[in-house]
């Protein structure tokens, strides 16, 4: 019985479900009618007739205009952290992002991202939704490492992980929108994978050959 609830399966439930794909239509159609018309001269009631619902469904959902667009930049950090719960701490937690299977950004919902992200840079509200969707992502990833490693939350060390982890994947995203376009070969997957592993290396560093040298020497 708790399989047929949603329950027991590890998929949410069908309306959960559902909520998630009507915030995620919202997010495509603000973008489309932000980018053709400017964020200034869109309306709510434009968004929400462009997605199918009411004005009302709309605020039900998001707190402005410019936060319709939150969907678009939290699905891969969310599908990040659920794809991380069974992370052990057995190798750094950028080698295990980096590790993962992600969609290769080239379908239209990352079009729709490459655009969002590319607004970000000249739209204050639109910035600031990007921001804060990574600060609490940042929060999300530190509680994470603290559970997986056995480490206070509150942790140094923790948090600066956890930073450091969060900007590597804000870096990517930005550097994959700005330097590519559609049909160019680019690939969102080989972008953040590349910048995760640069992050694993400068959180874990190899240690210096003069000091593995001069400790052999010294033996």
């Amino acid at each position: 019985m708790a399989g047929r609830a949603g329950g027991s399966t590890g998929r949410p439930p069908l309306t959960e479900r559902r909520r998630a794909e009507t915030r995620m239509e919202i997010a495509e159609e603000a973008v489309r009618l932000f980018v053709a018309a400017g964020v200034t001269a869109t309306t709510a009631e434009d968004i929400a007739a462009a997605a199918g619902v009411s004005t009302r469904t709309l605020w039900r959902y998001f707190r402005s205009k410019e936060e319709c667009v939150r969907p678009l930049l939290t699905t891969g950090l969310e599908m990040l952290t659920e794809h991380l719960r069974d992370w052990r701490g057995q190798c750094p937690l950028a080698e295990a992002i980096a590790s993962l299977p992600r969609d290769d950004g080239t379908g239209p919902r990352a079009e729709s991202l490459r655009d969002l992200v590319r607004l970000c840079r000249d739209e204050p509200g639109l910035r600031a939704v990007w921001l804060e969707a990574h600060y609490d992502a940042e929060a999300t990833f530190a509680a994470l490492i603290a559970d997986r490693t056995g480490r206070p939350a509150g942790d140094l060390a923790v948090r600066m992980e956890a930073g450091m982890l969060n900007t590597a994947l804000r870096v990517a995203v930005e550097d994959w929108a700005l330097r590519s376009g559609p049909g160019d070969g680019s690939s969102l997957a080989e972008t953040v994978t590349g910048v995760l592993r640069m992050a694993a290396h400068v959180i874990e560093p190899d240690p210096p050959a003069a000091a593995v040298t001069g400790h052999h020497a010294g033996h």
